[in-house]
C-alpha cells in the first residue's frame, strides 16, 4: 500500500467504523468494542509505518482536486508534528476504547456511543492531517458537532444537555471566527494550501489585514482550548461519560486549539499583538485554572480546571515568540496528554467502584484499591511536576523560558512569578487529590463498597503511567526522537539546540520547581480543613461564574432580544413578512446598481411582436385578477394564478427555452394540486359588510403592496433588459454551447449543464430538496388545522349531497371525492404518465426533458392515484415508499461522484458514449445518466412524500370539520 493510500485510510477508517457501529444492534457490546478497537489499532499501526519516512524529514501528501479554481481540494498532509498528534489521537483512543468496555453500563446504547466516538476520532485526525485550510475548518466544525453529541450522550441528564449546548455554542462561535481568519489568509497568500501558507509568514505579518487574521484565528483556537475568557465551558462538560472526558481532555478536542497555534506559530507568532493576546490569555488561564482547581469537590471538576491551567501553560509558552518556548510547548502537549488521560480514567474507576466523585465523601481508598491508588498517585505527581516524571521535564523547560526576557512589558516581567504561583497551586490540588482520596480513615456511607476494577480496565492506566515514568527517567531515549521530528516540522530552520537531560545542575528553574513544590504542600496543609467542608468552587469567585454569565448573555440575546424583535417586527401573517423581505431585497439591490452606474439602455418597442405582447397582457391580467380575487374567492384566485403560470411557460417556449417551459408546466400542475390540498387548512375569510355589498374602500397596505410590486417588477425588468441589450456580445452561454456535446456528450445544453458542468451544485440542491421533504413530513405529522377552517353549512350541504349521490363509497375516503374529479380518469392516466415520464427521462440528454422533469411527471402520476384511490388504499396497492426513493436517489448520485474519484478524476466527472440497441438505435449511455437517475428518484420521492402528507392532513381536516358541526349536517 502506498503512503498516499495509507494516509487516506488513517483519516477515513474511523468514519467507516462509525457508520458500521451505527448499524450494529445497541446491545452488541462486544462487537462494538472489537470494531472500535480494531479501527483505532489499525490507525495506530498505519501511523507507525510512516515513521521511517517522517523521521528522515519527509512529508506525506495526498491531494484530490475538488474546485481548483477556488483553491479547494481534499488535501491531506502528514509531517512530524501531525504524525505525533496522530499517534496520540489513535493510541489514547485505543486505550479509551478498552477502558470503555468495562466502564459503560450494559443498559447504555453503546452503538450510538462508539459511532460518535469513532466519528470524533476521524474529525480530529482530519484536523491534524489537513493540508488545505478550508478542509481543516470543515474537520474543525465536525469535532464541535461530535463532541456535542458525546458530551450530551446521557441526554436524560439536564447537566449533560446544558454542558453540550454550551460547548457547541462557544466552540461554534470560535469556528466561525476561524473560518473568517482562514478566508483572510487565503486572500493574502492567494492559496489555501498549508505548505504555501506556512512559507508566507513574512507576507502575512506585514499585511494590513494581519491583525484581523490574528484575532479571528485566535478566536477559534482559544475557544476550542477553553482559554480565558472562554474557559468556563470546559468544567460544564464534565457531565459526559468519563471515557469521553479522558479523550477530550488529553489528546483531542481541547488540544485542537493549542495544536492550531503551534501549527500557525511560524506564520503568526513574533509580533507584539501575538505576544499580548496569546500571552494574556495563557497567563490568566494558567493561574485562574490552577486556583479554581484547588477548591473543586468533584474529582473531574478538579481535573477539568487543571486542564485549563496546563493548556494555559502551553499557550503562554507559544506566546513568547521564542523557539525554545515552542519546543517546551510541544513537549508539554505530549506529557499532558499522557498523565491527564490516566488521571481521568482513574477518576472514572473511583466513581465506578465507589459510586461518587465527591472528595468530601471519599477517604482511605488506598486499602481497598491499592493498585488504582498507586497508579493515580504517580499520574498526579507527574501533573504536579515531581522530578523523575515526564511532567517535571516540560515544567522545568517552562520555568527556563519564563525567566528569559522576550519583550519589555509587564506581562513578560510577571511571567516567572505567575509560573511559580500556578505551579504551587498545581502541587496543592494534586496533593489534595492524593491525600484526600486515598489516605485517611475509611470512608463511610459510600453508595458502593470500593474494590479494584477488572484488570483490563486498569490496563490503559498502567500503560500511560509506565510512559510517565519512562519519559521522566529516560527522556532522550524514549521521547527524544519523536519530539525532534515534531519540533523540526514546526520550526524548520529555526529549530534550536535543546537538551532533555534530567540534571542540569543547580539552576534557577530547579530552584523555582523546589519553591513551587514546598509552597504547594504548605498551601494544602493550611487549606486542608477548609477544603474538607467547603462548598464547591473558590470562595472569591463562587458567585461569579462564567456559566452564569454565559446563560445571562444567552437569555438576553435569544429571549429578550428575540421578544423585542418579534414585538416590533414579528407577525403571524404571511403578507407583512413577505413585504419586509421584498423591501430589504429591493434596497439591497439598489446599492450596487447605483454604485456601479447601471444603465439599462434606451428602451424601445421596435421589434416587439404583437402576439407576444398580447400574451403578456393576458398574464398580467391573470396576476392582477389573482391578487384581487384572493380577497373574495381563493379557488378563483388559484385558477387565475395558474393562468399566469401558463403564460410564463409559453414565454419560455417563445424565447426558445423548451426545457424551462416543460419544467415550468409540470411544476405548475403539481403546485396547483399542492395548493388545492392546502386550501382546506386556511381559515375562513371574514368579509366585512362593505365587501359583501360590493363596495370597496381604500386599503393602505394593499396599495403599498401594489406600489412595491410595480417598483420591484420594473426594476427586475430593467436589469434583465439592460443585461440582454448590453453592447458586448460575449456571454457565458457561448462556453456551454461549444463544449456541451464535445465534453458533456449531450445536445441538450441545459441538461448537460445540470448533470455535468454544474453537477456538484445539482447534487447539493437535490440533497436540500430531500431534507426539505423530510422536514415538511415531520412537521405535518404534528400539524392541526386552524380552528376556524371548518366547512360552512353550504359546503357541508354540497358534500352531503355528493355523498348521497354515491352511496357505494364511504364519505371522505378519497381526495377525489372532495375535488369531484372522476376517479376512473385518474386511474386510466397512470400508465400514460409513467410512459411519458420514462420518455422524458430517456430523451433528456439530447432533447428537452431530463431527470427533474421526468421526476415531476412521475410524481404527478402517483399523486393522481392517491387522489383516485384514497391515501390508505393507494399506499396498500402502490407501496411507493418515498423515503426509499429519496435515499436511492442520493446514493445513485453520490455513486457517480465516488466512482469518478476512484478512477482518478475530479468528483462527478462524467464519461459520455452512445450505445446501439435493437429497435431503439443509438441511445445515450453517459455516466451522467446515472446521476440524472438519482435526480429523478429523489424528485419523485420528495414530491410524493410532501403531497402524501398534505393529502393525509386534508382528509383529516375535512373529517374534523364535519365532526365539529354535526348540527348543520343534520339540518341539511
Amino acid at each position: 500500500m502506498t503512503d498516499t493510500a495509507s494516509l487516506i485510510l488513517v483519516v477515513g477508517l474511523p468514519f467507516l467504523g462509525s457508520l458500521l457501529a451505527a448499524v450494529l444492534p445497541s446491545n452488541a457490546r462486544n462487537a462494538e468494542v472489537w470494531l472500535a478497537g480494531i479501527v483505532a489499532l489499525a490507525v495506530l499501526t498505519l501511523t507507525c509505518t510512516f515513521y521511517p519516512g517522517i523521521s528522515a524529514g519527509e512529508t506525506v501528501r495526498s491531494q484530490t482536486e475538488w474546485i481548483p479554481a477556488l483553491g479547494l481540494s481534499f488535501s491531506l498532509r502528514m509531517d512530524g508534528f501531525a504524525w505525533l498528534f496522530t499517534m496520540l489521537v489513535s493510541g489514547i483512543g485505543f486505550l479509551v476504547v478498552v477502558y470503555t468496555r468495562y466502564y459503560m453500563s450494559p443498559d447504555d446504547p453503546v452503538s450510538r456511543f462508539y459511532a460518535f466516538f469513532l466519528a470524533f476520532m476521524g474529525a480530529m485526525l482530519g484536523i491534524v492531517n489537513s493540508g488545505n485550510l478550508i478542509l481543516l475548518v470543515v474537520f474543525w466544525e465536525m469535532t464541535g458537532i461530535f463532541s456535542f453529541l458525546l458530551i450530551g450522550y446521557w441526554h436524560h441528564n439536564a447537566n449533560a444537555r446544558t454542558g453540550a449546548r454550551m460547548a457547541l455554542t462557544i466552540t461554534g462561535i470560535g469556528g466561525l471566527g476561524l473560518l473568517v481568519g482562514v478566508l483572510l489568509i487565503g486572500h493574502i497568500v492567494g492559496s489555501y494550501d498549508l505548505d504555501h501558507v506556512l512559507a508566507s509568514g513574512d507576507m502575512i505579518r506585514s499585511h494590513e489585514l494581519y491583525l484581523p487574521v490574528l484575532v479571528f484565528v485566535l478566536l477559534g483556537a482559544l475557544t476550542k482550548s477553553a482559554q480565558f475568557p472562554f474557559h468556563f465551558w470546559l468544567p460544564s462538560a464534565m457531565s459526559a461519560p468519563t471515557p469521553v472526558s479522558a479523550y477530550l481532555h488529553s489528546a483531542t478536542l481541547v488540544k485542537a486549539g493549542v495544536f492550531l497555534m503551534a501549527r500557525f506559530w511560524p506564520v503568526l507568532a513574533g509580533s507584539y499583538e501575538w505576544f499580548w493576546i496569546v500571552g494574556l490569555a495563557g497567563m490568566m488561564s494558567l493561574v485562574l485554572g490552577a486556583y479554581f482547581a484547588i477548591f473543586q469537590q468533584d474529582i473531574k471538576g478538579l481535573l477539568a480546571y487543571s486542564t485549563i491551567s496546563h493548556l494555559g501553560l502551553i499557550t503562554l509558552l507559544l506566546s513568547l515568540g521564542s523557539s525554545l518556548g515552542a519546543v517546551a510547548a510541544i513537549f508539554h502537549m505530549m506529557n499532558h496528554a499522557i498523565f491527564k488521560a490516566s488521571l481521568f480514567m482513574a477518576a472514572g474507576i473511583i466513581d465506578h467502584e465507589s459510586g461518587t466523585r465527591d472528595m468530601r465523601r471519599l477517604s482511605g481508598l488506598f486499602r481497598f484499591m491499592p493498585v488504582t491508588a498507586t497508579l493515580a498517585m504517580v499520574a498526579s505527581a507527574s501533573m504536579a511536576g515531581v522530578p523523575l516524571l515526564n511532567g517535571f521535564l516540560s515544567k522545568e523547560m517552562f520555568f527556563a523560558e519564563a525567566i528569559e526576557t522576550h519583550a519589555n512589558s509587564i506581562l513578560d516581567t510577571a511571567a516567572p512569578y505567575a509560573a511559580v504561583l500556578a505551579s504551587a497551586f498545581a502541587v496543592a490540588y494534586s496533593v489534595r487529590f492524593i491525600h484526600g482520596v486515598f489516605f485517611g480513615p475509611p470512608a463511610a456511607d459510600l453508595p458502593r463498597q470500593p474494590h479494584e476494577p477488572p484488570f483490563w480496565m486498569l490496563f490503559p492506566i498502567l500503560l500511560l503511567v509506565i510512559a510517565c515514568l519512562l519519559i521522566g527517567i529516560l527522556p532522550a531515549l524514549t521521547v527524544g526522537p519523536f519530539l525532534h521530528i515534531a519540533v523540526n516540522s514546526v520550526l524548520g530552520a529555526q529549530t534550536p539546540e535543546y537538551s532533555l537531560a534530567i540534571w542540569h545542575g543547580l539552576t534557577l528553574p530547579l530552584v523555582m520547581s523546589g519553591v513551587a513544590l514546598i509552597a504547594g504542600i504548605i498551601l494544602y496543609i493550611l487549606l486542608r480543613n477548609y477544603l474538607a467542608r467547603c462548598k464547591d468552587g473558590p470562595p472569591i469567585f463562587r458567585h461569579i461564574r462564567g456559566q452564569r454569565i454565559f446563560e445571562l448573555v444567552l437569555v438576553t440575546i435569544s429571549w429578550r432580544g428575540a421578544r423585542y424583535l418579534e414585538s416590533h417586527l414579528g407577525t403571524r401573517r404571511l403578507q407583512p413578512q413577505l413585504r419586509m423581505l421584498v423591501v430589504v431585497a429591493f434596497v439591497a439591490a439598489l446599492g450596487p446598481l447605483y454604485s456601479l452606474g447601471f444603465d439599462p439602455g434606451l428602451f424601445t418597442w421596435a421589434g416587439a411582436d404583437p402576439i407576444f405582447l398580447a400574451m403578456w397582457m393576458i398574464g398580467i391580467a391573470c396576476s392582477i385578477g389573482a391578487a384581487y380575487q384572493a380577497k373574495f374567492h381563493r379557488l378563483a384566485a388559484l385558477i387565475l394564478l395558474g393562468g399566469a403560470g401558463l403564460v410564463t411557460s409559453a414565454t419560455f417556449v417563445w424565447l426558445s427555452a423548451p426545457d424551462l417551459a416543460l419544467t415550468q408546466l409540470l411544476v405548475e400542475i403539481v403546485t396547483m394540486v399542492l395548493i388545492l390540498l392546502g386550501l382546506r387548512w386556511l381559515p375562513k375569510r371574514q368579509l366585512n359588510d362593505m365587501a359583501d355589498s360590493g363596495k370597496t374602500r381604500f386599503n393602505f397596505f394593499r396599495f403599498t403592496d401594489l406600489v412595491l410590486a410595480l417598483f420591484v417588477g420594473a426594476g427586475m425588468t430593467m436589469v434583465a433588459y439592460g443585461v440582454m441589450m448590453r453592447a458586448s456580445p460575449e456571454t457565458i452561454a457561448d462556453y456551454f454551447l461549444e463544449r456541451a456535446y464535445s465534453e458533456g456528450g449531450g445536445k441538450n445544453v441545459v441538461n448537460v449543464i445540470l448533470v455535468d458542468f454544474r453537477a456538484f451544485d445539482t447534487f447539493g440542491e437535490i440533497t436540500v430538496l430531500g431534507v426539505v421533504a423530510l422536514t415538511v413530513f415531520a412537521l405535518l405529522r404534528r400539524f392541526r388545522p386552524a380552528a376556524d377552517s371548518v366547512e360552512s353549512p353550504e359546503q357541508q350541504k354540497t358534500q352531503l349531497a355528493f355523498d348521497e349521490a354515491q352511496p357505494d363509497r364511504q364519505s371522505g375516503d378519497t381526495v377525489s371525492d372532495y375535488l369531484m374529479i372522476p376517479a376512473v380518469i385518474m386511474q386510466w392516466l397512470f400508465p400514460v404518465i409513467i410512459v411519458f415520464s420514462a420518455y422524458l427521462f430517456v430523451r433528456g440528454h439530447d432533447l428537452p426533458g431530463g431527470g427533474f422533469a421526468a421526476g415531476i411527471a412521475m410524481a404527478a402520476g402517483f399523486l393522481l392515484q392517491y387522489m383516485a384511490l384514497g391515501t390508505r388504499l393507494a399506499e396498500d396497492r402502490l407501496k411507493v415508499l418515498p423515503v426509499v426513493w429519496i435515499g436511492c436517489g442520493l446514493l445513485f448520485s453520490a455513486f457517480v461522484g465516488v466512482a469518478s474519484l476512484v478512477l482518478g478524476y475530479p468528483f462527478l466527472t462524467s464519461r459520455s458514449l452512445y450505445v446501439d440497441l435493437p429497435l431503439l438505435g443509438q441511445v445515450p449511455a453517459a455516466s451522467a445518466t446515472l446521476f440524472d437517475l438519482g435526480v429523478f428518484s429523489l424528485v419523485v420521492g420528495a414530491t410524493v412524500l410532501m403531497l402524501i402528507a398534505l393529502a393525509h392532513q386534508s382528509i383529516r381536516s375535512l373529517r374534523a370539520a364535519r365532526a365539529a358541526t354535526p348540527a348543520a349536517g343534520e339540518k341539511a
